[in-house]
């Protein structure tokens, strides 16, 4: 028989590539109250990807209402709460266009973990179980001081912010991703959210 051959030492397994959040097409989900700074970051970090990205703002899209819009700071109501959910449902429309044409999307809503209309599952149902959520949660104080420097209707009494505050607290123990961007601008909460999605996208939150 003729003499076997050298037999190599076999190299050993290669260590997965970290996933580059900025390379990847993704549908990105940022959650808290308001002045919490979620549209600020969330249309920075769409400026600043390597990839065609697209900003999504539930409330901008709720006042695409004009004549007959239900207001929630009048009172949740059936009216507010048919227009939440419609504004929803197009979000999650516009959503998918984006990201069947290879277009990542970053949405921006105060989901709240107490409350099942305005929550988790409804937008897991129209953007699709890939949705990354991750939850911006600054300080009181400075949710206060954010929501000052607001204009019209996106400007909320102190008493709102409070409570809706006090509920976002929820998320702790959640399982998704907390960001607190209380002494963090703008660009560094942004370089942030990246570091979370790095660690969403190798291990995505169970939610």
């Amino acid at each position: 028989m003729p003499p076997g051959g050298p037999v190599g030492v076999p190299s050993p397994p290669q260590a997965p590539a970290t996933p580059d959040p900025g390379a990847t097409t993704l549908a990105v989900l940022l959650i808290g109250p308001a002045g919490a700074g979620k549209t600020s970051v969330a249309k920075y970090w769409a400026d600043h990807r390597r990839v065609p990205t697209a900003h999504i703002s539930l409330d901008d899209v709720r006042e695409w209402v004009r004549s007959g819009f239900a207001d929630p700071q009048t009172g949740w109501n059936d009216n507010s709460e048919a227009q939440y959910r419609l504004a929803r449902r197009t979000c999650g429309f516009a959503a998918r266009n984006f990201l069947a044409n290879g277009i990542s999307c970053i949405l921006d809503d105060a989901v709240f973990p107490d409350r099942p209309v305005v929550g988790l599952g409804g937008w897991k149902r129209h953007v699709g179980p890939g949705l990354l959520p991750v939850v911006l949660l600054p300080g009181l104080d400075v949710v206060l001081e954010r929501n000052a420097e607001r204009s019209g209707n996106r400007r909320l009494s102190d008493e709102e912010v409070a409570r809706i505050h006090g509920r976002m607290a929820g998320w702790y123990g959640s399982g998704l991703p907390i960001i607190d961007n209380s002494q963090l601008d703008v660009p560094e909460t942004a370089r942030i959210l990246d570091d979370v999605l790095t660690r969403a996208i190798a291990s995505p939150p169970k939610w």
